[in-house]
């Protein structure tokens, strides 16, 4: 039978030979999702020199794509499930390549954070089309291994991200970052047309629209809260951002309690192993992103290391994933959902407490251990609390299951950037003032406590003006790299703190073995659905 003309997977009488094929593509299509945000961290400096981005441009490059990839998953999740996933996927792909295009030709600060946003619609597509492809792809039974390596690739892409813009930054602008995105695209819209077969749900009615209207607005609000908020102040725009995603929300759980066919069954929280696994997913995300973001900065701004350099030093946490993604494979099934996703989550908290002992003469050494252990808390964890998460949808729903992992993931990484960026904002502003008191003029003050980069440059303004000597520069330069120490200490001490109330949190939320095996969550999907419907009539 041509590959072209495979038949759905829904209607296979058996698993699909080529699924393991399938699932390197949709692995390929998850790792440049997943790359387009962390390669930035590396590219961030160059850009900001060329474009002369402020703080808050900075900002809004990075999150231009967060919105729209953590704002519309749920709603685009369904619309996948309804028409064809693999033509969600393959639509994604050539959305988030256009993006890419046009990221790495404009020159000017709103196109690119316009390029950004295009990108994010494209994530936002292929991200849950990806797990709903490999749930409905692969059989029960080796559904936890695909997604075991689904979890490795998003371990691997934090890695292979800054490794892979660091060595284009070494020869070609930044504008090579987004370039590098096309030919994966491609090549994944390739072996989706090859190798991924046909999938969409059966007897699927009316998409809930007002329902997914509702999702977005809520999302997308809190997220634009979390970002404009803690970084700029809680002025009219975020406070009422942040009551529109109040509003929203409720008015959200209120609609999807009442239609007949919702596009999110909200009853589905009522189920201790996906209310658990979601937290799993939200809180973890919260803790691992922000400290990554905070230590690459350590890395590149006061360790001094290039973007080649750090790409390299990141490695070893790609590493730790693939050794925990190996060890949760074959310890879940014996142990249990809460006692890897529980174990995943104490380790990664240790990991974020170890940064707590950051000072100004740290080396890379110092931030091994913490990156080992995160990494290892990814592999852990991730992957049971994902297949947990698909394994409560049905089949009809698992581009809605897929968008609701991701959007807990996506929401908990850039609240986690958000809220302890500006902590360490915060503090590094603080320590500083303390650190230089008058002893610069109010201009380069604010300058160099807008960020350790701002800082830094002053520095080297200083070391070349005459009137003020390599003598002052270089004790700016040391209370700088002080004052940003402090920060990430202060920082992790409150990440690790959230990180520790959420693993507790989710202990107590998620079953042991034996009340998974007895009760509601082992029924397959469509009775539980059932069941909630009886029960709302």
């Amino acid at each position: 039978m041509p590959l072209l003309a495979a038949t759905p997977v829904e209607k296979m009488t058996g698993p699909y030979t080529r699924r393991w094929w399938a699932l390197l593509v949709l692995c390929l299509s998850l790792l440049i999702v997943v790359m387009a945000n962390t390669s930035l961290i590396v590219a961030a400096p160059a850009m900001t020199a060329d474009l002369g981005l402020s703080s808050s441009d900075l900002q809004w490059v990075i999150d231009g794509y967060t919105v729209p990839y953590a704002a519309l998953m749920l709603v685009l999740g369904s619309i996948g499930d309804k028409y064809s996933r693999r033509g969600a996927l393959i639509t994604g792909l050539v959305i988030f390549a256009g993006g890419s295009v046009m990221g790495s030709l404009v020159d000017e600060t709103a196109l690119v954070i316009a390029a950004r946003a295009i990108m994010g619609v494209g994530a936002a597509v292929v991200m849950p089309a990806t797990l709903s492809l490999l749930v409905a792809v692969f059989p029960k039974g080796e559904r936890a291994r695909a997604i075991t390596a689904w979890t490795a690739t998003s371990g691997l892409a934090i890695a292979v991200g800054p490794l892979v813009a660091g060595w284009l930054l070494e020869d070609h602008a930044w504008g090579s970052t987004f370039l590098v995105n096309v030919p994966i695209a491609v090549a994944a819209v390739v072996g989706a047309l090859l190798l991924v077969p046909p999938s969409k749900a059966a007897g699927v009615g009316r998409i809930d629209y007002v329902g997914g209207l509702l999702s977005i607005v809520s999302v997308g609000s809190l997220v634009y809260a979390s970002i404009e908020g803690p970084h700029f102040g809680w002025g009219a725009g975020p406070v009422a951002a942040a009551v529109v995603a109040g509003v929203g929300l409720v008015a959200f759980v209120a609609w999807e309690l009442r239609h007949p066919h919702p596009m999110l069954n909200v009853r589905r929280f009522l189920l201790r192993p996906f209310s658990g696994s979601m937290l799993a997913v939200l809180f973890f995300f919260f803790g691992t992103y922000g400290a990554i973001y905070y230590a690459t900065q350590f890395l590149q701004f006061v360790l001094g290391y290039g973007a080649l350099e750090t790409g390299v030093r990141l490695l070893p946490l790609a590493g730790a994933v693939f050794v925990g993604a190996a060890v949760t494979g074959k310890l879940t099934p014996k142990l249990g959902v809460r006692a890897m996703v529980g174990s995943g989550m104490v380790i990664g908290t240790v990991g974020v407490f170890l940064l707590v002992l950051i000072e100004k003469d740290s080396t890379y050494a110092d931030f091994l251990a913490p990156m080992l252990l995160l990494g290892l808390a990814i592999g852990l964890s991730v992957s049971p609390a994902t297949d947990t998460i698909m394994g409560s949808f049905p089949e009809s729903e698992l581009g809605v299951g897929g968008g609701a992992n991701d959007t807990a993931l996506e929401l908990g990484g850039s609240l986690g950037i958000a809220v302890l960026g500006s902590l360490l904002g915060t503090a590094y502003r603080d320590e500083l003032a303390g650190l230089v008191g008058d002893r610069l003029p109010a201009a380069a003050l604010d300058t160099a406590q807008d960020s350790v980069g701002g800082g830094l440059a002053v520095a080297e303004r200083l070391a070349t003006n005459p009137a003020a000597g390599p003598r002052q520069a270089e004790a700016l330069a040391d209370a700088v790299n002080q004052a940003f120490a402090h920060g990430v200490a202060t920082t992790s001490l409150v990440g690790g703190i959230i990180m520790a109330a959420g693993a507790l949190i989710v202990i107590a939320v998620l079953p042991g073995r034996r009340s998974t095996r007895q009760g509601a969550a082992e029924k397959p999907a469509e009775a539980r659905d059932a069941e909630y419907s009886d029960s709302a009539r």
